[in-house]
């Protein structure tokens, strides 16, 4: 492929990362060019995904299409003719830092399951859920990041479950008006907590613990996420910190507010806040897993 049309390819991927991806493109600028080109191109890749799902249409068209990105990726990565600038970039990403693609066919897989199941009966369902449409994009990036240690995966996959976790919880209220309820359905009947209570804004006792088991555990996975700081290659940590200190302030701030962090205004992180946590992974300033807010 000749070097203009390559690079092109990544310049298209890196405009729809910078336009889209409003939490992770801050870790993206910390990495080295090569390897923010590829994080680059692999949102690009899960972006197109996530709107095939998330898109208004009828659901067996949309199951159609994401079949037809499945075929697409096979044949792409085998070496098929395309101009998509896309699907370009994408290629060259996962044969130069050798991505299993198997994590991109189980992010489809998760895109699928956003079509077919509303309800989750248990948290270990709620678990096969977040692996694909996260965990599977945590040990992509794990792959772009470099890593020697054999734990690394397990590490990496349980970072992307946490962000999945902390976007459920930021988000109860848009899924709900979507039909969708991400949170175990044996949870709402071990608290005491209906559908109905969330829909009624309610700050119940019973609302209040189920949420402080919620972020509970988001930050179990996160304390064990944050142990892949450490191995993955060195010129790769600012922009994991980065990454994972915007999406662990995000649950801080759903703790500290409680019931109304998932009944009111979506939680978010100002642009001047995200600056700061910029500003402290180029200066070095990098500390350990936030305590329990």
């Amino acid at each position: 492929m000749p070097d203009a049309v390559l690079a092109a390819s990544y310049a298209h991927c890196r405009k729809i990362a910078r336009s889209a991806a409003r939490n992770f493109y801050y870790g993206f600028v910390l990495l080295p060019a090569p390897k923010r080109d590829a994080l680059c191109a692999l949102y690009a890749f899960m972006r197109g995904i996530d709107d095939i799902s998330d898109e208004s249409g009828e659901t067996k068209e949309k199951q159609s299409r994401l079949e037809q990105q499945r075929s697409e990726l096979d044949r792409v990565l085998s070496g098929g003719a395309t101009n998509d600038a896309m699907w370009l970039a994408l290629r060259h990403t996962v044969a130069q830092f050798r991505i299993p693609p198997r994590y991109l066919h189980d992010l489809i897989t998760g895109a699928q399951m956003d079509l077919s199941v509303s309800v989750y009966e248990t948290f270990d369902d709620l678990r096969t859920y977040c692996y694909h449409v996260a965990g599977a994009v945590g040990l992509c990036c794990l792959c772009v990041f470099g890593f020697e240690n054999p734990r690394a995966p397990e590490f990496a996959e349980n970072m992307g479950i946490a962000f999945q976790l902390t976007n459920i919880l930021r988000d109860v209220r848009e899924d709900l008006a979507m039909g969708r309820v991400y949170l175990p359905r044996e949870e709402f009947v071990r608290f005491n907590v209906s559908i109905e209570d969330w829909h009624n804004n309610s700050s119940s006792k019973p609302i209040v613990e189920f949420l402080r088991f919620q972020t509970d555990r988001a930050r179990q996975f996160y304390s064990s996420g944050w142990k892949l700081l450490s191995l993955v290659n060195a010129d790769s940590r600012t922009a994991l910190w980065a990454m994972a200190r915007i999406y662990s302030e995000i649950l801080s701030k759903i703790e500290k507010a409680g019931p109304q962090a998932v009944s009111g205004k979506r939680v978010r992180l100002s642009a001047a806040e995200k600056s700061w946590i910029l500003l402290r992974a180029k200066l070095g300033w990098i500390d350990t897993w936030p305590a329990k807010a």
